[in-house]
């Protein structure tokens, strides 16, 4: 079973898509982490994430896992080192690179074959699993999400500098030669900018319940 969960940055995303993996007893996949898991291998390999070739090059030969919530590079564990400010900046323009897109979907596509995954991301829905049996778009308005994650308190940004910086984000990904965010068909929409994190969950397994029986 695959749940597949799309939107911008700081919908809620993360936060949900932890919380149905760990009620449902499912594996939690975050497809950002895995690049910013090879952004941060490329900075200590003193690459620079703007260099596609060399960027490839180490994407092919680099080791990433996924254990439960947990994002492993090269056998270390580097969950808690990719969501900084220097990750964040050059996390998304590595990640409109195509041929690395395809090393990280593949990736996913693998950890998925045989257990049951709540994935995350910009392209699920459209890309990876376009035919995942629950599919969901999760969107907010961008002061909304602005807040939530400068009340995270991973940034040294301001409040309208993190907005700012969300919504460079979005330009990027709805502009990418692949992989772009968007809407796809047949995806169910929700807009969390006035919910709770309670209120969100219990929507997303209602419909889960709804496509399932």
């Amino acid at each position: 079973m695959v749940i597949a969960i799309d939107g911008p940055a700081g919908s809620g995303k993360s936060t949900i898509a932890k919380l149905l993996a760990k009620n449902l007893e499912y594996t939690y996949i975050n497809s950002g982490n895995l690049y910013r898991a090879i952004t941060l291998g490329c900075l200590r390999a003193n690459i620079n994430p703007a260099d596609s070739e060399k960027v490839l090059e180490f994407a092919k030969n680099v080791k990433i896992l996924y254990q439960k919530t947990e994002v492993f590079l090269d056998g270390m564990n580097v969950t808690d080192l990719l969501h900084t400010d220097e990750i964040d900046r050059h996390s998304a323009p590595l990640s409109a690179i195509v041929p690395v897109r395809h090393i990280v979907n593949d990736l996913i596509r693998t950890l998925a074959e045989s257990q049951n995954v709540v994935v995350e991301g910009r392209d699920m829905t459209t890309v990876v699993f376009p035919n995942a049996e629950h599919r969901f778009y999760l969107d907010a308005s961008a002061d909304s999400r602005a807040k939530r994650r400068f009340e995270q308190g991973v940034s040294s940004l301001n409040l309208e500098e993190v907005k700012e910086a969300i919504l460079q984000r979005d330009e990027i990904d709805k502009n990418k030669a692949e992989g772009s965010l968007k809407i796809a068909n047949g995806v169910q929409y929700l807009d969390t900018s006035d919910l709770t994190i309670i209120q969100v969950y219990e929507k997303l397994i209602e419909k889960c319940a709804k496509r399932t029986i």
